[in-house]
């Protein structure tokens, strides 16, 4: 176990060390020159322009510069942003909840909505199996704004159920307010879910020790529990610690539609003008908790099939 945390510590530390470098990179990949977009779009003399190029250390060497910036970003500060002229960190921060919130709210939809439809349409193969098999087809093919243009539409503008736009204050009426967001955010990723545990399933239905159980008379309840369910958790769990990190990059789509001030709104609207402190900031956040959240299916996933942690003893 120490040396997979370590080995794991280290690919964690050269993805980071990888994408800040692309991260930072970037700015320099795109057209134009960095000072004019410090500056809106607006006019300013040439001493205005060195003056901004001083501020933000860009007549330093590249190198140079991403070094003071990761020094930066290792001790919190990346820097202040353009549109807002505030600290980036303490930016992100103030908009962190309504994201995790919602992050939260359409994680559990994924989970509870993926693991009853695909055991209901491993178990009860038929009619069942297809309507399901057709409607997680769907889910998945739908992209986030196509569905949230929909329930818009249908649960804001014509039913008049729920709220389109705002973050709602409070628990009950922020629960009010993120339901179509959250449930515009998990429809693609509950359908892909709900995929892999009927499939998981339907081939620890097929294993001999189920045929086996069946046929020395244990309840068939039991055999679902012990034998199905259980052994078909581990590729259940890879998929959604993979879904629930990619959540992180699809809520700024759903955050811009639905209108709500959260990280993914605040990164699309710094990509629209440019204001790369806090595109820089976000972007690595967001690479921090996807390899974190895999990092975590990895240690968990010993625990729910035991198989894995004895074929690395062999291994080893």
């Amino acid at each position: 176990m120490i040396r997979f945390l370590v080995r794991r510590a280290a690919g964690l530390v050269a993805t980071l060390a990888a994408a800040s470098f692309a991260v930072f990179a970037s700015v320099y990949l795109a057209p134009g020159d960095p000072a004019s977009f410090l500056t809106q779009g607006r006019s300013a003399s040439p001493a205005a322009l060195a003056a901004i190029r001083a501020q933000y250390h860009l007549d330093d060497p590249f190198l140079v510069q991403y070094f003071k910036w990761v020094g930066g970003a290792l001790t919190g500060d990346f820097g202040r942003s353009v549109q807002f002229r505030q600290d980036v960190l303490g930016l992100i921060l103030a908009r962190m909840p309504t994201t995790l919130f919602l992050v939260g709210y359409a994680g559990l939809l994924i989970v509870v909505a993926g693991l009853i439809l695909g055991a209901l349409a491993a178990l009860r193969p038929g009619p069942v199996d297809r309507i399901v098999l057709i409607g997680t087809g769907v889910a998945t093919a739908t992209p986030s704004f196509v569905a949230a243009i929909g329930l818009i539409s249908l649960f804001s503008v014509q039913l008049g159920w729920f709220p389109a736009f705002g973050n709602g204050e409070g628990l009950g009426d922020r629960v009010w307010h993120l339901t179509l967001p959250a449930a515009a955010l998990a429809l693609t990723f509950a359908g892909l879910l709900a995929r892999v545990t009927r499939a998981s399933m339907l081939e620890e239905l097929g294993r001999d020790h189920v045929e086996v159980a069946r046929s020395r008379g244990v309840a068939e309840r039991a055999v679902i529990q012990r034998h199905v369910l259980r052994n078909s958790l581990g590729p259940i769990s890879t998929v959604t610690g993979t879904v629930v990190a990619g959540l992180l990059v699809a809520t700024s789509i759903v955050e811009t539609a639905f209108g709500l001030s959260g990280v993914g709104q605040l990164l699309v609207s710094s990509v629209t003008v440019k204001d790369f402190p806090v595109v820089q900031a976000t972007t690595v956040l967001i690479v921090v908790a996807f390899t974190l959240s895999n990092l975590l299916v990895d240690l968990v996933q010993p625990f729910i099939d035991p198989r894995l942690s004895h074929v690395g003893r062999t291994a080893s």
